[in-house]
């Protein structure tokens, strides 16, 4: 068995549901094959290099996984005939594997994810409390800063009369 890595290219413009569709058929054809799926990685919306069927932009993906060189054949055979897949390339990673070495890398594969996303999700969390802890002082010095302003304003308003009164007459001195 070895250990493969496909990167293809979707239409941009296909819903979230043909886009769905497309991937789940890509992994039936896998099983079927008596393959394994190792990564499935959702790189997005990307800029092409060079216009493809005249689109400029794609939606990669990545798929890492285990299986036979007739298996890659049907792959390829598959993405050939959708009209969903702009262009796709697979590489052979390493070769003469057991399928208990992908299993286990599989495993491993899914411990770093998790753990990976439990680390953005604390890193979000950890910043919304920031954000909330910043955003309650500087209400409560708004708040201050308004009334004072206010109390300002009103100490100010006597004293702008006199000063354009004063204002005057040096204009009528310079005439």
């Amino acid at each position: 068995m070895r250990k493969y890595e496909t990167v293809l290219i979707s239409d941009p413009d296909l819903s979230d549901q043909a886009r769905t569709e497309l991937l789940d058929k890509v992994g039936n054809i896998i099983t079927k094959e008596q393959g394994m799926i190792l990564d499935l990685d959702d790189w997005g919306n990307k800029k092409l290099a060079y216009e493809i069927k005249k689109k400029s932009r794609g939606h990669y993906v990545c798929v890492t996984y285990g299986g036979s060189g007739t298996l890659v054949a049907e792959l390829e055979r598959n993405f050939r005939l959708s009209d969903d897949v702009l262009k796709f390339m697979t590489i052979v990673l390493s070769e003469d594997l057991t399928k208990e070495a992908l299993e286990q890398e599989a495993e491993a594969l899914q411990e770093k994810r998790a753990q990976e996303s439990q680390a953005s999700e604390a890193q979000a969390a950890e910043s919304k409390d920031a954000q909330d802890d910043s955003a309650e002082p500087e209400a409560a010095a708004s708040g201050e800063d308004a009334t004072d302003a206010a109390a300002e304003e009103t100490e100010a308003q006597p004293a702008e009369p006199e000063a354009a009164e004063a204002a005057a007459p040096a204009t009528e001195e310079a005439d």
